[in-house]
Protein backbone atom coordinates (compact mmCIF):
# COMPACT_ATOMS: atom_id res chain seq x y z
CA UNK A 1 0.00 0.00 0.00
CA UNK A 2 3.00 2.27 1.09
CA UNK A 3 4.97 1.54 -2.13
CA UNK A 4 1.64 2.40 -4.71
CA UNK A 5 1.19 5.67 -2.35
CA UNK A 6 4.74 6.60 -3.29
CA UNK A 7 4.39 6.34 -6.76
CA UNK A 8 1.18 7.63 -7.00
CA UNK A 9 3.07 10.57 -5.05
CA UNK A 10 5.83 10.44 -7.90
CA UNK A 11 3.24 10.57 -10.67
CA UNK A 12 1.38 13.37 -9.26
CA UNK A 13 5.06 15.50 -9.04
CA UNK A 14 6.48 14.15 -12.65
CA UNK A 15 2.56 15.71 -13.95
CA UNK A 16 3.20 18.88 -11.66
CA UNK A 17 6.15 19.72 -13.13
CA UNK A 18 4.79 18.87 -16.68
CA UNK A 19 1.97 20.73 -16.30
CA UNK A 20 3.95 23.69 -14.74
CA UNK A 21 4.62 25.74 -17.75
CA UNK A 22 1.69 27.60 -18.32
CA UNK A 23 2.21 31.09 -19.25
CA UNK A 24 2.11 31.66 -22.73
CA UNK A 25 4.99 33.27 -24.46
CA UNK A 26 3.15 36.01 -25.98
CA UNK A 27 3.16 37.18 -22.28
CA UNK A 28 7.09 37.44 -22.80
CA UNK A 29 6.79 38.87 -26.45
CA UNK A 30 4.67 41.86 -24.97
CA UNK A 31 7.65 42.24 -22.43
CA UNK A 32 10.47 42.48 -24.91
CA UNK A 33 8.34 45.28 -26.45
CA UNK A 34 8.85 47.42 -23.45
CA UNK A 35 12.61 46.76 -24.43
CA UNK A 36 12.38 47.90 -27.66
CA UNK A 37 10.55 51.18 -26.58
CA UNK A 38 13.32 52.08 -24.37
CA UNK A 39 16.08 50.84 -27.10
CA UNK A 40 17.62 48.55 -24.44
CA UNK A 41 18.99 44.98 -24.95
CA UNK A 42 16.97 42.16 -23.11
CA UNK A 43 19.32 39.64 -23.76
CA UNK A 44 20.59 39.15 -19.89
CA UNK A 45 16.75 39.03 -18.45
CA UNK A 46 15.77 36.68 -21.28
CA UNK A 47 19.34 34.59 -19.60
CA UNK A 48 18.08 34.49 -16.10
CA UNK A 49 14.63 33.84 -16.81
CA UNK A 50 15.94 30.85 -18.88
CA UNK A 51 13.97 31.73 -22.12
CA UNK A 52 15.49 31.05 -25.03
CA UNK A 53 15.45 32.58 -28.54
CA UNK A 54 13.72 29.51 -30.32
CA UNK A 55 10.96 29.56 -27.46
CA UNK A 56 10.23 33.82 -28.69
CA UNK A 57 9.68 32.02 -32.21
CA UNK A 58 7.03 29.52 -31.50
CA UNK A 59 3.89 30.93 -30.61
CA UNK A 60 2.49 27.82 -28.87
CA UNK A 61 5.82 28.07 -26.05
CA UNK A 62 5.17 28.01 -22.60
CA UNK A 63 7.02 29.05 -19.57
CA UNK A 64 6.54 28.61 -15.94
CA UNK A 65 5.40 31.29 -13.25
CA UNK A 66 8.40 31.31 -11.67
CA UNK A 67 10.61 32.28 -15.00
CA UNK A 68 7.96 34.84 -15.74
CA UNK A 69 8.31 36.14 -12.06
CA UNK A 70 11.84 36.43 -12.77
CA UNK A 71 11.51 37.99 -16.20
CA UNK A 72 9.33 40.74 -14.71
CA UNK A 73 11.10 41.76 -11.88
CA UNK A 74 14.46 42.08 -14.07
CA UNK A 75 12.73 43.86 -16.61
CA UNK A 76 10.83 46.48 -14.37
CA UNK A 77 14.39 47.11 -12.64
CA UNK A 78 16.47 47.65 -15.79
CA UNK A 79 14.12 49.98 -17.57
CA UNK A 80 12.79 51.55 -14.21
CA UNK A 81 9.10 51.08 -15.41
CA UNK A 82 7.24 48.93 -13.58
CA UNK A 83 4.88 49.36 -16.03
CA UNK A 84 6.54 47.91 -18.61
CA UNK A 85 6.34 50.11 -21.20
CA UNK A 86 1.97 50.35 -21.29
CA UNK A 87 1.88 53.76 -20.53
CA UNK A 88 2.88 57.47 -22.08
CA UNK A 89 5.69 57.95 -19.33
CA UNK A 90 7.57 55.72 -17.16
CA UNK A 91 6.14 54.37 -13.61
CA UNK A 92 9.40 54.34 -11.85
CA UNK A 93 10.69 51.53 -9.67
CA UNK A 94 8.17 51.49 -6.23
CA UNK A 95 5.29 53.02 -7.94
CA UNK A 96 3.26 50.24 -7.08
CA UNK A 97 4.85 50.21 -3.47
CA UNK A 98 3.24 53.74 -2.96
CA UNK A 99 -0.21 52.86 -3.96
CA UNK A 100 -0.18 50.17 -1.25
CA UNK A 101 1.38 52.38 1.31
CA UNK A 102 -1.21 54.90 0.47
CA UNK A 103 -4.01 52.03 1.16
CA UNK A 104 -2.67 49.81 3.69
CA UNK A 105 -4.11 52.59 6.65
CA UNK A 106 -7.65 52.45 5.33
CA UNK A 107 -10.08 51.60 7.84
CA UNK A 108 -11.89 48.64 5.14
CA UNK A 109 -11.28 47.47 2.00
CA UNK A 110 -13.85 49.73 0.53
CA UNK A 111 -11.65 52.92 1.31
CA UNK A 112 -8.02 50.79 0.45
CA UNK A 113 -9.47 50.42 -2.91
CA UNK A 114 -10.93 53.74 -3.49
CA UNK A 115 -7.25 55.23 -2.24
CA UNK A 116 -5.59 52.61 -4.77
CA UNK A 117 -8.06 54.65 -7.73
CA UNK A 118 -7.61 57.68 -6.79
CA UNK A 119 -3.71 57.47 -6.29
CA UNK A 120 -3.11 55.24 -9.68
CA UNK A 121 -4.35 58.84 -11.22
CA UNK A 122 -1.36 60.84 -10.05
CA UNK A 123 0.98 58.21 -11.82
CA UNK A 124 -0.74 58.11 -15.21
CA UNK A 125 -3.98 58.80 -16.50
CA UNK A 126 -3.51 56.65 -19.68
CA UNK A 127 -5.96 54.52 -17.74
CA UNK A 128 -8.66 55.34 -15.33
CA UNK A 129 -9.29 52.71 -12.08
CA UNK A 130 -12.83 52.79 -10.63
CA UNK A 131 -14.35 51.39 -7.64
CA UNK A 132 -18.60 51.01 -8.06
CA UNK A 133 -21.27 49.10 -6.13
CA UNK A 134 -24.52 48.12 -7.50
CA UNK A 135 -26.54 45.96 -5.39
CA UNK A 136 -24.84 42.84 -3.96
CA UNK A 137 -21.90 43.17 -6.23
CA UNK A 138 -18.77 45.54 -6.38
CA UNK A 139 -17.02 46.16 -9.83
CA UNK A 140 -13.44 47.25 -10.56
CA UNK A 141 -12.87 48.49 -13.47
CA UNK A 142 -10.24 50.17 -16.07
CA UNK A 143 -11.36 52.98 -18.28
CA UNK A 144 -8.78 53.24 -21.39
CA UNK A 145 -7.65 56.96 -22.34
CA UNK A 146 -5.15 55.89 -24.39
CA UNK A 147 -4.46 52.83 -27.49
CA UNK A 148 -2.38 50.47 -25.67
CA UNK A 149 -1.66 48.63 -29.14
CA UNK A 150 -0.32 45.33 -28.66
CA UNK A 151 0.28 46.26 -24.84
CA UNK A 152 -3.56 45.98 -23.89
CA UNK A 153 -3.83 42.51 -23.03
CA UNK A 154 -1.35 42.36 -20.40
CA UNK A 155 -1.66 45.52 -19.48
CA UNK A 156 -5.26 45.25 -18.63
CA UNK A 157 -4.94 41.68 -16.99
CA UNK A 158 -2.21 42.92 -14.60
CA UNK A 159 -4.06 45.50 -13.74
CA UNK A 160 -6.34 43.52 -12.81
CA UNK A 161 -4.71 41.38 -10.73
CA UNK A 162 -2.87 44.15 -8.94
CA UNK A 163 -6.23 45.35 -7.27
CA UNK A 164 -7.43 41.71 -7.02
CA UNK A 165 -4.19 40.33 -5.56
CA UNK A 166 -3.74 43.34 -3.12
CA UNK A 167 -7.18 43.01 -1.79
CA UNK A 168 -7.29 39.12 -0.95
CA UNK A 169 -3.90 40.12 0.62
CA UNK A 170 -5.33 43.21 2.91
CA UNK A 171 -7.15 41.35 3.92
CA UNK A 172 -6.08 38.38 4.54
CA UNK A 173 -9.10 36.41 2.37
CA UNK A 174 -9.00 34.32 -0.76
CA UNK A 175 -12.06 37.08 -2.57
CA UNK A 176 -14.17 34.76 -5.13
CA UNK A 177 -14.73 36.83 -8.15
CA UNK A 178 -18.53 36.85 -9.63
CA UNK A 179 -17.35 37.93 -13.00
CA UNK A 180 -13.96 38.58 -15.03
CA UNK A 181 -14.81 41.12 -17.89
CA UNK A 182 -12.11 41.57 -20.91
CA UNK A 183 -12.94 44.05 -23.82
CA UNK A 184 -11.06 41.80 -26.24
CA UNK A 185 -11.57 38.49 -28.10
CA UNK A 186 -10.05 35.66 -26.79
CA UNK A 187 -6.91 35.00 -28.02
CA UNK A 188 -5.47 31.79 -29.00
CA UNK A 189 -3.88 31.43 -25.51
CA UNK A 190 -7.63 32.08 -23.79
CA UNK A 191 -7.05 28.20 -21.62
CA UNK A 192 -4.67 30.07 -19.60
CA UNK A 193 -7.34 32.36 -18.10
CA UNK A 194 -8.79 30.20 -16.76
CA UNK A 195 -6.02 29.45 -14.02
CA UNK A 196 -5.36 33.27 -14.22
CA UNK A 197 -8.71 34.18 -12.64
CA UNK A 198 -11.38 32.30 -10.45
CA UNK A 199 -14.45 33.25 -12.17
CA UNK A 200 -16.11 33.13 -15.10
CA UNK A 201 -14.37 35.31 -17.66
CA UNK A 202 -16.60 36.62 -20.58
CA UNK A 203 -14.01 38.12 -23.46
CA UNK A 204 -15.44 41.02 -26.00
CA UNK A 205 -16.97 42.91 -23.07
CA UNK A 206 -17.32 46.57 -23.10
CA UNK A 207 -14.60 47.22 -21.11
CA UNK A 208 -12.08 45.15 -18.60
CA UNK A 209 -13.52 44.89 -15.26
CA UNK A 210 -13.80 42.03 -12.00
CA UNK A 211 -16.89 41.71 -9.98
CA UNK A 212 -17.15 40.10 -6.27
CA UNK A 213 -19.64 40.10 -3.34
CA UNK A 214 -19.90 43.89 -2.39
CA UNK A 215 -20.24 42.54 1.57
CA UNK A 216 -15.84 42.10 1.59
CA UNK A 217 -16.04 45.81 0.82
CA UNK A 218 -16.38 46.50 4.95
CA UNK A 219 -13.73 44.22 5.91
CA UNK A 220 -11.09 45.43 7.92
CA UNK A 221 -7.48 45.46 6.81
CA UNK A 222 -5.34 43.11 8.91
CA UNK A 223 -1.76 44.23 7.77
CA UNK A 224 0.46 45.99 9.57
CA UNK A 225 3.35 48.09 8.33
CA UNK A 226 6.03 45.22 8.85
CA UNK A 227 3.63 43.23 6.95
CA UNK A 228 3.18 45.34 4.18
CA UNK A 229 7.24 45.38 4.21
CA UNK A 230 7.60 41.75 3.95
CA UNK A 231 4.77 41.67 1.15
CA UNK A 232 6.80 44.41 -1.24
CA UNK A 233 9.52 42.29 -0.77
CA UNK A 234 7.80 39.54 -2.64
CA UNK A 235 4.94 41.13 -4.58
CA UNK A 236 5.32 40.15 -7.76
CA UNK A 237 3.69 36.68 -6.63
CA UNK A 238 0.34 38.24 -6.01
CA UNK A 239 -0.07 39.43 -9.44
CA UNK A 240 2.41 36.58 -11.44
CA UNK A 241 1.55 33.31 -8.73
CA UNK A 242 -1.38 33.76 -8.07
CA UNK A 243 -3.01 31.95 -10.97
CA UNK A 244 -0.98 28.83 -10.16
CA UNK A 245 -3.50 28.64 -7.09
CA UNK A 246 -1.40 30.26 -3.97
CA UNK A 247 -4.53 30.70 -1.94
CA UNK A 248 -4.46 31.62 1.70
CA UNK A 249 -3.08 29.03 3.39
CA UNK A 250 -0.11 28.95 1.04
CA UNK A 251 0.67 32.93 1.65
CA UNK A 252 -0.04 32.86 5.52
CA UNK A 253 2.25 30.32 5.17
CA UNK A 254 4.80 32.00 3.64
CA UNK A 255 4.43 35.34 5.96
CA UNK A 256 5.23 32.74 8.79
CA UNK A 257 8.34 30.62 7.33
CA UNK A 258 9.95 34.24 6.17
CA UNK A 259 9.81 35.70 9.76
CA UNK A 260 10.60 32.94 11.40
CA UNK A 261 12.70 31.12 8.85
CA UNK A 262 15.36 30.21 11.14
CA UNK A 263 13.20 28.93 14.16
CA UNK A 264 10.90 26.73 12.02
CA UNK A 265 12.02 23.74 11.72
CA UNK A 266 9.68 20.82 12.24
CA UNK A 267 6.33 20.43 10.91
CA UNK A 268 4.34 20.66 14.41
CA UNK A 269 6.24 23.73 15.17
CA UNK A 270 4.93 25.11 11.99
CA UNK A 271 1.50 24.54 12.16
CA UNK A 272 1.15 25.79 15.73
CA UNK A 273 2.34 28.60 14.26
CA UNK A 274 -0.27 29.11 12.22
CA UNK A 275 -2.75 27.59 14.72
CA UNK A 276 -3.94 24.99 12.78
CA UNK A 277 -3.03 20.74 13.58
CA UNK A 278 -0.40 19.31 11.43
CA UNK A 279 -2.85 17.06 10.01
CA UNK A 280 -4.70 20.17 8.78
CA UNK A 281 -1.52 21.64 7.03
CA UNK A 282 -0.43 18.94 5.02
CA UNK A 283 -4.64 18.15 3.85
CA UNK A 284 -4.74 22.11 3.04
CA UNK A 285 -1.64 22.67 1.42
CA UNK A 286 -2.24 19.06 -0.45
CA UNK A 287 -5.74 20.53 -1.77
CA UNK A 288 -3.85 23.67 -2.77
CA UNK A 289 -1.21 21.70 -4.93
CA UNK A 290 1.38 22.45 -3.12
CA UNK A 291 3.72 20.65 -0.32
CA UNK A 292 4.51 21.78 3.33
CA UNK A 293 8.25 21.05 1.95
CA UNK A 294 7.81 22.95 -1.64
CA UNK A 295 6.87 26.12 0.31
CA UNK A 296 9.54 26.04 2.79
CA UNK A 297 11.90 25.42 -0.07
CA UNK A 298 10.70 28.60 -2.18
CA UNK A 299 10.69 30.92 1.06
CA UNK A 300 14.54 29.61 1.18
CA UNK A 301 15.33 30.04 -2.31
CA UNK A 302 13.46 33.95 -2.36
CA UNK A 303 15.29 34.45 1.21
CA UNK A 304 18.74 33.30 -0.28
CA UNK A 305 18.26 35.34 -3.52
CA UNK A 306 17.05 38.49 -1.28
CA UNK A 307 20.70 38.12 0.67
CA UNK A 308 22.91 37.28 -2.19
CA UNK A 309 21.82 40.38 -4.37
CA UNK A 310 21.38 42.84 -1.60
CA UNK A 311 23.42 42.34 1.24
CA UNK A 312 27.61 41.44 1.64
CA UNK A 313 26.63 38.95 3.94
CA UNK A 314 29.34 36.09 3.41
CA UNK A 315 27.53 32.36 2.12
CA UNK A 316 27.95 31.20 5.61
CA UNK A 317 25.81 33.91 7.19
CA UNK A 318 23.28 33.70 4.56
CA UNK A 319 22.84 30.17 5.00
CA UNK A 320 22.15 30.42 8.77
CA UNK A 321 19.90 32.99 7.67
CA UNK A 322 17.60 30.86 5.86
CA UNK A 323 17.42 28.27 8.28
CA UNK A 324 20.47 25.78 7.36
CA UNK A 325 23.02 24.02 9.75
CA UNK A 326 26.00 24.29 7.72
CA UNK A 327 27.49 25.86 4.28
CA UNK A 328 27.03 23.06 2.45
CA UNK A 329 23.82 21.47 3.01
CA UNK A 330 22.90 25.05 1.94
CA UNK A 331 25.12 25.30 -1.32
CA UNK A 332 23.85 21.67 -2.50
CA UNK A 333 20.35 23.09 -2.12
CA UNK A 334 20.73 26.82 -3.82
CA UNK A 335 22.68 24.40 -6.77
CA UNK A 336 19.94 22.68 -6.75
CA UNK A 337 16.91 25.72 -6.83
CA UNK A 338 18.60 27.43 -9.52
CA UNK A 339 21.31 25.43 -11.41
CA UNK A 340 24.35 27.85 -9.99
CA UNK A 341 26.48 28.04 -6.46
CA UNK A 342 25.66 30.90 -4.76
CA UNK A 343 29.13 32.40 -5.42
CA UNK A 344 27.98 32.39 -9.39
CA UNK A 345 24.78 33.94 -8.70
CA UNK A 346 25.97 36.79 -6.82
CA UNK A 347 28.93 37.63 -9.24
CA UNK A 348 25.94 37.36 -12.05
CA UNK A 349 23.40 39.05 -10.25
CA UNK A 350 26.43 42.22 -9.39
CA UNK A 351 27.13 42.00 -13.29
CA UNK A 352 23.57 41.93 -14.63
CA UNK A 353 22.50 44.85 -12.14
CA UNK A 354 25.81 46.99 -13.56
CA UNK A 355 24.50 46.46 -16.84
CA UNK A 356 21.16 47.11 -16.24
CA UNK A 357 22.39 50.67 -14.47
CA UNK A 358 24.69 51.26 -17.21
CA UNK A 359 21.25 50.51 -20.17
CA UNK A 360 19.40 52.30 -18.59
CA UNK A 361 21.56 55.42 -18.20
CA UNK A 362 22.25 55.56 -21.57
CA UNK A 363 18.15 55.42 -22.73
Amino acid sequence: MRNRRNNAGDRNHIADRRSAAVTPIAFVQTILRAYEKYAADPSEALRLARISRSDLQRSEARITANQLEILTGFAMRQLDDEALGWFSRRLPWGSYGMLCRASITAPNLAVALKRWCRHHRLLTDDIILDLSIKGPLARLAITENRRLHEMRELCLLTNLRHMHGYACWAIDSNIPLHEVDLPFQAPRHAAVYGLLYRGPIRFGAAQAAISFDAQYLSLPLRRDEKALQDMLRRALPLTVRQYRSDPLMVLRLRDVLRAHCTELHAGESVACALNVSLRTLHRRLLKEGTSLQKVKNGVRRDLAIERLERTSRSIKQIARDVGFHNEKSFMRAFKQWTGESPVEYRRKAATSMRHGAATAGKS
